[in-house]
């Protein structure tokens, strides 16, 4: 099985939405690209004040996990890992002072995620930044 084979429950578009931000409503759109060696997620909120981003994710033959290079409006550059494994989908960046990780629970028919982004300075104290839901609205 190819590893980005494990994305394709994300293929689609998507509605986002936050509790704790309601004016950051947007929308997400997750296609494979070149030929399907990579996939490519573009989001964008309704609110100017979110960042526009840009994600391309790939494989590497000698890992489970994917690698993204995210890129945003705010020209902020970083590197994620990515799996889709057990009905989650699961984002992490370990950085000196400022880990992130995203988790997020795919509902039985794949039309919902609802997950969380938390930080840590620490690597060992996570706490929620804010929760995400996605809700798909085509293929």
């Amino acid at each position: 099985m190819r590893k980005l084979e494990q994305l394709n429950v994300l293929f689609g578009d998507w509605a986002v939405a936050s509790k704790k931000y309601p004016e950051g409503r947007g929308r997400t759109a997750v296609r494979p690209t070149e030929d399907g060696k990579f996939v490519r997620v573009d989001s964008q909120m309704e609110d100017e004040r979110f960042p526009k981003s840009l994600q391309i994710v790939g494989s590497d033959d000698e890992s489970e996990d994917c690698t993204a290079l995210y890129f945003d409006s705010r020209g902020v550059h970083r590197i994620y890992q990515m799996r889709v494994a057990g009905g989650e989908w699961k984002t992490w960046r370990n950085a000196p002072g400022f880990n992130q990780r995203f988790i997020g629970k795919i509902s039985a028919d794949g039309k919902t995620i609802a997950g969380q982004w938390e930080k840590s300075e620490d690597g060992s104290n996570w706490e929620v930044d804010f929760d995400l839901t996605f809700t798909k609205t085509g293929e």
